[in-house]
Protein backbone atom coordinates (compact mmCIF):
# COMPACT_ATOMS: atom_id res chain seq x y z
CA UNK A 1 0.00 0.00 0.00
CA UNK A 2 0.67 3.71 -0.68
CA UNK A 3 0.86 6.57 1.52
CA UNK A 4 0.25 9.61 -0.11
CA UNK A 5 1.11 12.91 1.46
CA UNK A 6 -0.02 16.04 0.41
CA UNK A 7 1.26 19.07 2.80
CA UNK A 8 -0.12 22.57 2.11
CA UNK A 9 0.24 25.82 4.62
CA UNK A 10 -2.99 25.66 5.37
CA UNK A 11 -4.00 21.76 5.78
CA UNK A 12 -2.49 18.66 5.27
CA UNK A 13 -4.24 15.70 2.81
CA UNK A 14 -3.17 11.99 2.66
CA UNK A 15 -4.08 8.83 1.36
CA UNK A 16 -3.65 5.51 1.09
CA UNK A 17 -4.10 3.46 -2.26
CA UNK A 18 -4.15 -0.06 -2.99
CA UNK A 19 -2.67 0.05 -6.42
CA UNK A 20 -4.81 2.44 -8.23
CA UNK A 21 -7.73 2.47 -5.54
CA UNK A 22 -7.94 5.29 -2.99
CA UNK A 23 -8.66 3.23 0.29
CA UNK A 24 -9.15 5.83 2.66
CA UNK A 25 -8.16 9.57 3.46
CA UNK A 26 -7.72 12.35 5.90
CA UNK A 27 -7.71 15.95 6.57
CA UNK A 28 -5.38 17.61 9.22
CA UNK A 29 -3.94 20.70 10.10
CA UNK A 30 -0.79 22.44 9.21
CA UNK A 31 1.26 22.25 12.40
CA UNK A 32 4.88 23.12 11.31
CA UNK A 33 5.82 23.21 15.36
CA UNK A 34 4.38 19.50 15.74
CA UNK A 35 7.42 16.91 16.19
CA UNK A 36 7.79 13.77 13.56
CA UNK A 37 6.66 12.14 17.13
CA UNK A 38 3.48 13.96 17.46
CA UNK A 39 2.53 13.73 13.41
CA UNK A 40 4.00 10.13 13.68
CA UNK A 41 1.42 8.98 16.57
CA UNK A 42 -1.69 10.54 14.79
CA UNK A 43 -1.06 9.24 11.70
CA UNK A 44 -0.61 5.56 12.93
CA UNK A 45 -3.68 5.90 14.77
CA UNK A 46 -5.51 6.82 12.08
CA UNK A 47 -4.34 3.89 9.60
CA UNK A 48 -4.93 1.61 12.83
CA UNK A 49 -8.55 3.07 12.88
CA UNK A 50 -9.12 2.33 8.96
CA UNK A 51 -8.33 -1.53 10.02
CA UNK A 52 -5.58 -0.97 7.55
CA UNK A 53 -2.06 -2.44 9.61
CA UNK A 54 0.85 -0.27 9.75
CA UNK A 55 3.23 -2.70 8.50
CA UNK A 56 0.99 -3.24 5.12
CA UNK A 57 2.01 0.88 4.08
CA UNK A 58 5.01 -0.18 1.64
CA UNK A 59 5.93 3.33 0.58
CA UNK A 60 5.13 6.97 0.81
CA UNK A 61 5.42 10.03 -1.63
CA UNK A 62 5.02 13.05 -0.35
CA UNK A 63 4.28 17.29 -1.68
CA UNK A 64 5.17 20.05 0.91
CA UNK A 65 5.36 23.52 0.14
CA UNK A 66 5.96 24.10 3.89
CA UNK A 67 10.13 23.83 3.71
CA UNK A 68 10.41 23.08 7.78
CA UNK A 69 8.27 20.35 7.54
CA UNK A 70 10.53 18.45 4.75
CA UNK A 71 12.21 16.62 7.45
CA UNK A 72 9.25 16.13 9.94
CA UNK A 73 7.94 13.56 6.88
CA UNK A 74 11.60 12.28 6.39
CA UNK A 75 11.60 11.24 10.01
CA UNK A 76 7.96 10.21 10.12
CA UNK A 77 8.57 7.88 7.18
CA UNK A 78 11.73 6.38 8.49
CA UNK A 79 10.53 6.14 12.55
CA UNK A 80 6.97 5.32 12.05
CA UNK A 81 6.40 2.83 8.41
CA UNK A 82 9.89 2.06 7.76
CA UNK A 83 10.33 3.51 4.59
CA UNK A 84 12.26 6.28 3.05
CA UNK A 85 9.93 8.54 1.26
CA UNK A 86 9.84 9.85 -1.93
CA UNK A 87 9.43 13.66 -1.45
CA UNK A 88 8.21 15.55 -4.79
CA UNK A 89 11.16 17.95 -6.09
CA UNK A 90 13.96 18.21 -8.56
CA UNK A 91 15.57 14.97 -9.48
CA UNK A 92 11.98 13.43 -9.02
CA UNK A 93 10.30 11.81 -12.60
CA UNK A 94 7.31 13.28 -13.21
CA UNK A 95 7.22 12.63 -16.98
CA UNK A 96 5.83 16.38 -17.45
CA UNK A 97 8.46 18.76 -19.02
CA UNK A 98 7.94 22.11 -17.01
CA UNK A 99 8.33 25.36 -19.08
CA UNK A 100 8.50 27.73 -16.55
CA UNK A 101 11.76 30.48 -16.24
CA UNK A 102 13.30 28.75 -13.06
CA UNK A 103 11.34 25.15 -12.66
CA UNK A 104 12.57 24.81 -9.10
CA UNK A 105 10.00 28.37 -8.35
CA UNK A 106 7.28 26.17 -9.03
CA UNK A 107 5.57 24.70 -5.90
CA UNK A 108 5.32 20.80 -5.71
CA UNK A 109 1.59 20.89 -5.51
CA UNK A 110 1.04 22.66 -8.37
CA UNK A 111 3.30 20.26 -10.43
CA UNK A 112 1.39 16.86 -8.90
CA UNK A 113 -2.07 18.40 -9.70
CA UNK A 114 -0.92 19.27 -13.83
CA UNK A 115 0.36 15.43 -13.84
CA UNK A 116 -3.05 14.51 -12.42
CA UNK A 117 -5.13 16.69 -14.61
CA UNK A 118 -2.97 15.48 -17.78
CA UNK A 119 -3.26 11.90 -17.15
CA UNK A 120 -7.05 12.62 -16.69
CA UNK A 121 -7.97 14.44 -19.73
CA UNK A 122 -4.96 13.54 -22.25
CA UNK A 123 -5.36 17.33 -23.53
CA UNK A 124 -4.69 20.59 -22.95
CA UNK A 125 -5.89 21.61 -19.27
CA UNK A 126 -6.41 24.15 -16.45
CA UNK A 127 -6.55 23.61 -12.77
CA UNK A 128 -7.98 25.52 -10.23
CA UNK A 129 -6.57 24.74 -6.79
CA UNK A 130 -8.51 26.47 -4.23
CA UNK A 131 -6.05 26.50 -0.93
CA UNK A 132 -4.24 29.36 0.96
CA UNK A 133 -3.63 30.73 -2.74
CA UNK A 134 -5.74 30.15 -5.40
CA UNK A 135 -3.40 28.60 -8.56
CA UNK A 136 -4.39 28.51 -11.78
CA UNK A 137 -2.09 26.10 -13.91
CA UNK A 138 -1.84 25.73 -18.00
CA UNK A 139 -0.83 22.50 -19.23
CA UNK A 140 -0.80 22.17 -22.93
CA UNK A 141 -1.97 19.92 -25.45
CA UNK A 142 1.63 17.99 -25.68
CA UNK A 143 1.74 17.48 -21.65
CA UNK A 144 3.96 20.71 -20.54
CA UNK A 145 3.54 22.25 -17.91
CA UNK A 146 3.52 26.26 -19.37
CA UNK A 147 2.85 28.14 -16.08
CA UNK A 148 -0.06 29.90 -14.13
CA UNK A 149 -1.44 32.43 -11.86
CA UNK A 150 -1.29 32.87 -8.14
CA UNK A 151 -4.16 34.84 -6.53
CA UNK A 152 -4.73 35.36 -2.58
CA UNK A 153 -6.92 32.18 -1.55
CA UNK A 154 -10.71 32.93 -0.63
CA UNK A 155 -9.84 32.68 3.37
CA UNK A 156 -7.00 34.65 3.65
CA UNK A 157 -9.03 37.19 1.56
CA UNK A 158 -11.88 36.93 3.93
CA UNK A 159 -9.78 37.35 6.92
CA UNK A 160 -7.89 40.75 5.78
CA UNK A 161 -11.22 42.30 5.42
CA UNK A 162 -12.07 41.60 8.96
CA UNK A 163 -8.95 42.85 10.49
CA UNK A 164 -8.18 45.78 7.98
CA UNK A 165 -11.33 47.23 7.99
CA UNK A 166 -12.33 47.86 11.79
CA UNK A 167 -16.26 48.34 11.52
CA UNK A 168 -16.79 44.84 9.34
CA UNK A 169 -17.09 41.48 11.11
CA UNK A 170 -15.42 38.32 10.17
CA UNK A 171 -18.39 36.23 8.23
CA UNK A 172 -18.36 32.37 7.08
CA UNK A 173 -17.80 31.81 3.99
CA UNK A 174 -20.89 30.80 2.15
CA UNK A 175 -23.05 31.24 -1.13
CA UNK A 176 -25.49 34.02 -0.01
CA UNK A 177 -29.40 34.12 -1.17
CA UNK A 178 -28.82 37.41 -2.81
CA UNK A 179 -25.83 39.41 -4.29
CA UNK A 180 -27.98 42.33 -2.87
CA UNK A 181 -27.28 42.06 0.90
CA UNK A 182 -29.46 43.73 3.24
CA UNK A 183 -27.46 43.63 6.00
CA UNK A 184 -23.35 44.16 6.34
CA UNK A 185 -22.84 40.26 7.19
CA UNK A 186 -24.98 39.71 3.87
CA UNK A 187 -23.52 42.33 1.95
CA UNK A 188 -19.94 40.65 2.93
CA UNK A 189 -21.20 37.27 2.05
CA UNK A 190 -22.36 38.19 -1.26
CA UNK A 191 -19.17 40.36 -2.33
CA UNK A 192 -16.68 37.63 -0.82
CA UNK A 193 -18.49 34.66 -3.01
CA UNK A 194 -19.78 36.65 -5.99
CA UNK A 195 -16.60 38.25 -6.75
CA UNK A 196 -14.48 35.14 -5.97
CA UNK A 197 -16.51 33.37 -8.36
CA UNK A 198 -16.74 36.36 -10.84
CA UNK A 199 -12.10 36.30 -10.08
CA UNK A 200 -12.01 32.43 -10.89
CA UNK A 201 -13.76 32.71 -14.31
CA UNK A 202 -12.35 35.94 -15.35
CA UNK A 203 -8.71 34.52 -14.90
CA UNK A 204 -9.95 31.11 -17.27
CA UNK A 205 -11.38 33.51 -19.53
CA UNK A 206 -7.99 34.96 -20.32
CA UNK A 207 -6.14 31.84 -19.77
CA UNK A 208 -7.67 30.27 -22.47
CA UNK A 209 -7.85 33.55 -24.77
CA UNK A 210 -4.13 33.71 -24.35
CA UNK A 211 -3.56 30.03 -24.83
CA UNK A 212 -6.10 29.51 -27.79
CA UNK A 213 -8.80 28.16 -25.72
CA UNK A 214 -10.31 24.59 -25.64
CA UNK A 215 -8.81 23.59 -22.15
CA UNK A 216 -10.69 21.74 -19.99
CA UNK A 217 -10.98 23.32 -16.46
CA UNK A 218 -10.76 21.27 -13.88
CA UNK A 219 -10.99 22.41 -9.83
CA UNK A 220 -9.45 20.92 -6.74
CA UNK A 221 -9.02 22.28 -3.10
CA UNK A 222 -10.97 22.70 0.37
CA UNK A 223 -13.47 25.49 -1.34
CA UNK A 224 -14.32 23.62 -4.66
CA UNK A 225 -17.31 22.52 -4.85
CA UNK A 226 -18.38 25.38 -2.99
CA UNK A 227 -17.67 27.93 -5.93
CA UNK A 228 -17.60 25.57 -8.75
CA UNK A 229 -21.18 25.71 -9.16
CA UNK A 230 -21.76 29.37 -9.53
CA UNK A 231 -18.56 29.57 -11.90
CA UNK A 232 -19.17 29.42 -15.67
CA UNK A 233 -15.78 28.34 -16.40
CA UNK A 234 -15.38 25.18 -14.30
CA UNK A 235 -15.82 22.07 -15.86
CA UNK A 236 -15.50 19.51 -13.02
CA UNK A 237 -14.47 19.17 -9.24
CA UNK A 238 -11.90 16.37 -8.38
CA UNK A 239 -11.21 16.25 -4.52
CA UNK A 240 -8.40 13.95 -5.11
CA UNK A 241 -6.79 15.24 -7.67
CA UNK A 242 -3.24 15.94 -5.82
CA UNK A 243 -3.29 12.38 -4.39
CA UNK A 244 -4.00 11.12 -7.54
CA UNK A 245 -1.38 12.92 -9.21
CA UNK A 246 1.34 11.57 -6.49
CA UNK A 247 0.20 8.09 -7.11
CA UNK A 248 0.94 8.28 -10.37
CA UNK A 249 4.57 10.04 -9.75
CA UNK A 250 5.43 7.30 -7.44
CA UNK A 251 4.09 4.87 -9.96
CA UNK A 252 6.43 6.38 -12.44
CA UNK A 253 9.64 6.01 -10.14
CA UNK A 254 9.02 3.02 -9.04
CA UNK A 255 8.81 1.78 -12.81
CA UNK A 256 12.14 3.74 -13.26
CA UNK A 257 13.78 2.45 -10.92
CA UNK A 258 13.09 -1.28 -11.35
CA UNK A 259 14.91 -0.06 -14.99
CA UNK A 260 17.68 0.83 -13.42
CA UNK A 261 18.04 -2.38 -11.46
CA UNK A 262 17.72 -4.25 -14.04
CA UNK A 263 20.39 -2.51 -16.26
CA UNK A 264 22.39 -3.02 -13.27
CA UNK A 265 22.28 -6.40 -13.54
Amino acid sequence: MLLAIDIGNTNIVLGIYEGKKLVTHWRLQTQPERTADEYGVLIAQLVSASGIARDKIRAIIASCVVPPMLRMTQELGERFFGTNPLIVGPGVKTGIPILYDNPKDVGADRIVNAVAAYDKFHDACIVVDFGTATTFDFISKKGEYVGGAIAPGLTISVEALFQRASKLPRVEIVKPKEVVGKNTVHSMQAGIFYGYVGLVDGIVRRVQKEQGGGAKVVATGGLASLIAPESSAIDEVDEFLTLEGLRIIHERNAVQEIKKKAQGK
